[in-house]
């Protein structure tokens, strides 16, 4: 179904959020009806989000902007027992204490995207431990467990797979997905909370809970997912050789956040322009219109855009003038990412291919020897000629550091302590 009539749904499906929505006809007649409450679930599981969860994030905004209320749900239960979905291997478990800390990190992600408050359309973020840590287990059990067919909990996707590699599932894990239907139905009875919305490979847990509602003569609620993610080679989104693309800015700067997007493939500009921005269609198709090397201009205001939104436009507009005078000057900037190391380690000496992996710009040194044989590293602007060369403190600029350069886009300072 692509023509909906209410705002909600049309400005998702317009910006390419949507992949399946279990009853499109229902939940579009529902949004014209009046404000909706949904909810989006975020289990602890670090100290920040991730870029993948930016888009979700970014459906609650939409959500919120199109006159309805947002729910975001911290799972200081179900991180408890650790999502199994499409993992070969259980989760390590987390104490109540690291799951406390993670969500306290979380948190701060929400207050730049969301509107919180007590009016009636203000954000409202809950925590699930507080009705699952309270629940009686037997009690649980005839009440709601009765509800779930492992017949067709066996048959789910996220499942199916862990099972058809032959890696075991634990009871414990088996629970989560009973855990996260019960969320929907308790959000429900308290919030009146009738839509879900989480990324593709949530479908079957969301589904759980539509059910689970049905099942024990609740409320019609409704299931939306939007696409995982990749690029147009294929690559996963969010994936960097360092790791994640980290929300909180203590774990991936500003700059590195700017210059993940500023890399943007160009057939997947207009996408993400789409989704990582609030800028309007009219304006995107502007900027993707753009030929040749103007691309690079769209893709600067990508990075830009996207940046503002998770860590404010100062930081954002810092990070594109770093860029600027990195790129366009030639200079470094006390704002490039930097990397502490021994002042001892440059008194004796560090192998330069070693100080590009320390850097985290080269998986090994073979690595970073084949980008040296491609002339792709510099060391203070100047191309590393020769692999067996060394830093020392002599190396070390008026600012007292030795900016690392892996072609043109990727600048790393290390700086002695």
């Amino acid at each position: 179904m692509s023509g909906f009539k209410s705002d909600f749904l049309r400005v998702l499906n317009e910006r390419g959020f949507i992949h399946q929505i279990s009853d499109p006809e229902g939940l579009d007649a529902r949004c014209l009806k009046g404000p909706i409450t949904a909810y989006v679930g975020y289990d602890a599981t670090a100290t920040s989000l991730h870029i993948g969860n930016l888009i979700s994030a970014t459906m609650l905004h939409w959500l919120q902007e199109t006159g309805n209320r947002p729910i975001a749900l911290m799972g200081g239960g179900t991180s408890m027992v650790g999502d199994p979905s499409f993992r070969d291997d259980q989760r390590k478990l987390l104490s109540v204490e690291t799951i406390n800390t993670n969500i306290e990190g979380i948190k701060k992600i929400f207050g730049k995207i969301l509107r919180f408050g007590d009016g009636q359309l203000d954000g409202i973020m809950v925590n699930n431990a507080d009705w699952l840590l309270k629940l009686n287990y037997v009690e649980f059990l005839r009440d709601v467990g009765r509800y779930f067919s492992v017949n067709r909990m066996l048959s789910f996707d996220s499942v199916k797979l862990r099972l058809d590699r032959e890696q075991s599932l634990s009871f414990l894990e088996f629970n989560y997905m009973i855990m996260q239907g019960y969320d929907f139905v308790e959000l429900n009875r308290r919030y009146d909370c009738i839509l879900q919305m989480g990324g593709s490979d949530q479908w079957g847990n969301i589904i759980n809970g539509v059910d689970l509602s049905h099942r024990m003569g609740g409320n019609q609620l409704y299931a939306l997912t939007t696409p995982l993610l990749t690029t147009s080679s294929g690559a996963k989104m969010g994936k960097t050789a360092n790791g994640a693309v980290w929300l909180n800015g203590d774990l991936f700067s500003p700059y590195e956040f700017w210059q993940y997007f500023r890399n943007t493939e160009d057939a997947d500009v207009v996408r993400f322009l789409k989704i990582f921005t609030r800028l309007s269609l009219d304006e995107i198709a502007r900027l993707g219109a753009l030929g040749g090397s103007e691309i690079n201009e769209a893709k600067k205001v990508l990075a830009t855009e996207a940046c503002a939104i998770v860590h404010g436009r100062e930081a954002a507009e810092a990070a594109a003038e770093t860029a600027r005078k990195t790129f366009e000057e030639g200079a470094h900037s006390d704002d490039l990412p930097t990397i502490e190391i021994p002042r001892g380690d440059l008194e004796v000496g560090v192998g330069v291919l070693a100080a590009f992996v320390q850097a985290g710009l080269a998986a090994s040194n073979g690595d970073a020897r084949r980008s040296a044989q491609g002339g792709g590293l510099k060391v203070n602007d100047a191309t590393v000629s020769d692999p067996k060369q060394t830093l020392s403190l002599a190396d070390l600029t008026d600012d007292g550091v030795i900016k690392l350069s892996l072609g043109k886009k990727k600048h790393i300072l290390l700086k002695p302590v």
